[in-house]
């Protein structure tokens, strides 16, 4: 009997076009993968892939099998999802992985309240930047992704992308600071300013290097951190100023450490985005998440067809 553990394995070679590259992004050694195909091989009575320098292709049988293997691996995930209970599982996890600002200042409450609902449910939060997501997705290290950083997504076979919101961007600065008491700026005025960024790497940093030259502003960088809290402290500190979004600042605004300031006929926004892998079924306990989340952002039933 065709073993569906091993028929994903099996999918994943296919897919990838080597077994080296299908262990990796099952988190495998290599020679566990060889056994499994060795072992689908032996249960068939027929050799599945050629190897060659130029990588692994499947054979006649391989690709005949791979048919079936998506079609029954795309049964059995139907399955799960029209069967399965997520109320009454005793264990389950999702692994979700978003950018910091997102990570932090959004999905908290959003996934604490899950919890709430489903106390026996674990929801795994890696925070990182944009490419490593993209990377931990395909390589099915994270089930979804909201991201804010752009994506091309022709450079990555099977991800997908949904538009979610559209998030503004504003100056930030401290008390300190000569724009406290303006209500807006002009794009000009940062030319030679001081800027607190995000380290070079980020998706948040090349659009923002980006947008600045676009409009011959130069900024004078005083320092660059991997997150968002150390940002607005340096700026609440008086040093400089920095591009972020207003939710991030939520606390700060209210206490009078930091504000955010418009600015004057320059669209500075980011859009979140959700990012999964478009080969694979969403697990019931992914999809039910996703429902939870769909709450605040509606676009999210167009992707689960609710």
């Amino acid at each position: 009997m065709l073993d569906p553990y091993k028929l994903e394995i099996f999918e994943c070679v296919v897919e990838d076009g080597s077994f080296s590259a299908a262990a990796e992004r099952l988190m495998m050694s290599q020679s566990g993968v060889s056994q499994h195909i060795r072992d689908l091989e032996n249960t068939l009575g027929t050799k599945l892939f050629e190897r060659s320098r130029r990588g692994t292709t499947a054979t006649e049988s391989g690709r005949l099998l791979h048919d079936y293997a998506v079609r029954i691996l795309d049964l059995v995930s139907e399955a799960e999802n029209a069967i399965t209970d997520v109320t009454h599982l005793k264990e389950g996890q999702v692994h979700v992985a978003a950018t910091p600002g997102i990570s932090i200042y959004v999905l908290s409450e959003i996934i604490q309240a899950f919890r709430t609902r489903y106390p026996l449910l674990v929801v795994s939060l890696e925070t990182h930047i944009t490419p490593v997501i993209v990377q931990d997705i395909l390589a099915r290290r994270a089930d979804v992704g909201l991201v804010e950083g752009e994506l091309l997504l022709d450079l990555h076979h099977g991800l997908c992308a949904q538009e979610l919101e559209a998030i503004p961007q504003y100056v930030i600065v401290g008390r300190r600071h000569d724009f406290w008491n303006r209500d807006d700026v002009a794009i000009g005025e940062l030319d030679g300013r001081t800027f607190i960024m995000r380290q070079p790497a980020s998706q948040s940093r090349i659009w923002l290097d980006r947008l600045l030259a676009q409009h011959g502003v130069t900024p004078r960088i005083n320092a660059e951190f991997d997150n968002l809290e150390s940002i607005k402290r340096t700026v609440a500190a008086g040093i400089g100023l920095a591009i972020l979004p207003r939710y991030a600042m939520r606390d700060e605004e209210a206490y009078g450490t930091l504000r955010a300031i418009p600015v004057q006929g320059v669209t500075l926004q980011r859009t979140v985005k959700l990012v999964w892998d478009g080969r694979r079924h969403f697990a019931p306990v992914t999809r039910s998440l996703l429902e939870h989340l769909s709450h605040h952002y509606p676009d999210i039933s167009e992707v689960i067809g609710s």
